[in-house]
């Protein structure tokens, strides 16, 4: 007599023992042999699961206190000296323009002397300064920001759009302080810029390039630059001597300055500012006064809004306003001798 058992688990064609639809498990199969071989080992129970150890990195004690260096904040004092550098090629190559000029005796000139006071030159000589220097910039500080020069200078023109109306009124309240500074602290009468009024052509160059090519190139490098540089510097040298962090970069890229950063470089942004324009009035208290409200003014449209663009429109605005008043004044321009 056979010992095996009757029904047969594995024997699939067995009518009495139907097919699985489902395949065996392991565990299954081995119960299977067992009953099969009574005497052999006992099934062993399956490991219970434990999770795998994993190894600490090389250098743990290191990756643990690992901190990131500061991200550059631009622009900064390094910046402003590219930019010296960059003016100082612009003005070597203006320098050279305006000796050839002289040398052909261009609109009849043919001495330094007489070329200061002619507005051909004078306008001149300036345009080619601000455009060799802005061209080359553009060129040089994406290498160094790994962005645009608008970008990195905060242009945002958008902005500028979006509060053009107080920005406007504050180009307005720059006017009002500019009349009440002339009743106060009235400027020379024969000041070195109204001997560039001598026709009226040149006004009218004077009124466009008062406009438009001079509050963009003296904002970018007042407001644009030396601004945010002292900026940086006056909370860089905070930071230094209190041992504290520096404030984190804006979600733009841009670094963010505290208040007394921002009063410190108002004031010694436009005190040099105001200086620039001295000469014109023959250094005289009144102009020099208003033109450091003026300044202070501007500094905060850049400020308020981050936006270079902004303090370039109460600029070109407040410009506007004064040319204005010269050109009614003047009746048209025709008249220059009431000036």
């Amino acid at each position: 007599m056979s010992t095996y058992p009757e029904d047969d688990p594995l024997n699939h064609n067995d009518p009495s023992n139907p097919r699985r639809e489902d395949a065996l498990t392991p565990e299954e199969v081995l119960k299977a042999v067992h009953s099969y071989f009574p005497y052999t080992l006992p099934v062993p129970a399956p490991p219970e699961s434990s999770p795998i150890p994993v190894e600490p990195p090389l250098f743990q004690s290191w990756s643990e206190h690992e901190t990131l260096p500061p991200q550059p904040r631009h622009p900064h004092l390094g910046d402003l000296l590219i930019l010296g550098a960059l003016a100082c090629t612009g003005w070597t190559v203006s320098l050279l323009l305006l000796r050839s000029a002289l040398h052909f005796h261009l609109w009849g000139i043919s001495s330094v002397q007489r070329a200061v006071t002619d507005v051909h030159y004078t306008i001149g000589s300036m345009a080619v300064l601000y455009l060799v220097t802005f061209g080359a910039a553009l060129i040089v500080y994406p290498l160094f920001w790994h962005k645009g020069l608008f970008e990195g200078l905060q242009w945002k023109a958008s902005v500028a759009r979006r509060h053009s109306r107080p920005l406007v009124g504050a180009a307005c309240a720059c006017f009002l302080l500019a009349m009440l500074d002339e009743v106060l602290l009235p400027g020379p009468t024969n000041a070195p810029i109204d001997k560039l009024f001598d026709n009226r052509a040149a006004a009218w160059l004077l009124f466009a390039f008062g406009v438009s090519f001079a509050p963009f190139f003296e904002e970018s490098v007042f407001r644009g630059f030396l601004l945010p540089a002292l900026c940086t510097a006056f909370d860089w040298s905070v930071e230094k001597a209190a041992g504290i962090s520096a404030l984190p970069l804006d979600p733009e890229g841009h670094p963010q300055w505290s208040l007394g950063a921002m009063i410190f470089a108002s004031i010694a942004t436009s005190i040099p500012f105001a200086y620039m324009h001295a000469e014109q009035t023959g250094y005289s208290l009144g102009p020099f006064v208003l033109l450091v409200a003026v300044s202070m003014v501007l500094c905060w449209a850049r400020l308020a809004t981050r936006s270079l663009a902004a303090s370039v429109l109460v600029h070109a605005s407040y410009n506007f306003l004064l040319f204005s008043l010269m050109f009614i004044g003047t009746g048209g321009f025709r008249h220059l001798d009431r000036m």
